[in-house]
């Protein structure tokens, strides 16, 4: 930056390091926090430091928790014999805010991508395995994105889960509500033909 004072150049940088954050948005959260009183500075850095130091992986599911084990693997009223396996933490509140998955969850931290040097064992998809070893599982939702990576670590994922017997389903993709038809590309149209529903 440019505003020649290296106290706030240093600020809009660490915000610039955040992702989807540009050189603008950056300066404008720096801007907020300069103009902030000193108790909603001591909040803001005392909500950072407690979330970096009491928040970490679930032992069961690998969501975010901060006790041991989250509430949604504590839960008896959700069907523990259904696990819905999504790429990120962000993945669970999005289909939580549905209402409609009663099942538990089970995070990868990521896909698989040789080009970025994210191999198997950089997921926790040996955790998954084991969470299957008491045959209380029926039925794995694969939720990974639909993106070249996210196919790729599903169809991983579900070759090492089929010899255990686990029924493997991947989430149905389609066209969006309010779209038009002329506008979609013709993997989503092969895909909403594919994972058509009877009325």
């Amino acid at each position: 930056m440019a505003n020649n004072i290296p106290a706030l150049d240093r600020l809009v940088d660490e915000f610039r390091k955040m992702p989807s954050i540009g050189s603008k948005s950056a300066e404008r959260l720096a801007f907020y926090v300069l103009g902030l009183d000193e108790k909603e500075v001591e909040g803001l850095t005392q909500a950072i430091s407690d979330a970096h130091d009491k928040i970490h992986q679930c032992s069961i599911c690998k969501n975010l928790t901060e006790d041991e084990v989250c509430p949604i693997c504590k839960n008896d009223k959700r069907e523990h014999g259904t696990i819905c396996v999504v790429e990120d933490p962000r993945d669970v509140i999005a289909i939580e805010r549905t209402h409609e998955y009663r099942g538990l969850y089970h995070v990868l931290h990521g896909v698989i991508s040789p080009i970025n040097g994210v191999g198997p064992d950089d997921l926790t998809i040996k955790e998954l395995l084991s969470r299957l070893n008491d045959n209380t599982v029926n039925e794995v939702i694969m939720a990974t994105n639909p993106t070249v990576e996210g196919e790729a670590t599903a169809m991983y994922v579900s070759r090492l889960l089929k010899p255990l017997g686990v029924k493997v389903s991947r989430l149905a993709y389609g066209i969006p509500v309010g779209a038009d038809l002329e506008y979609a590309d013709e993997v989503t149209l092969s895909r909403a033909l594919e994972g058509r529903t009877q009325l």
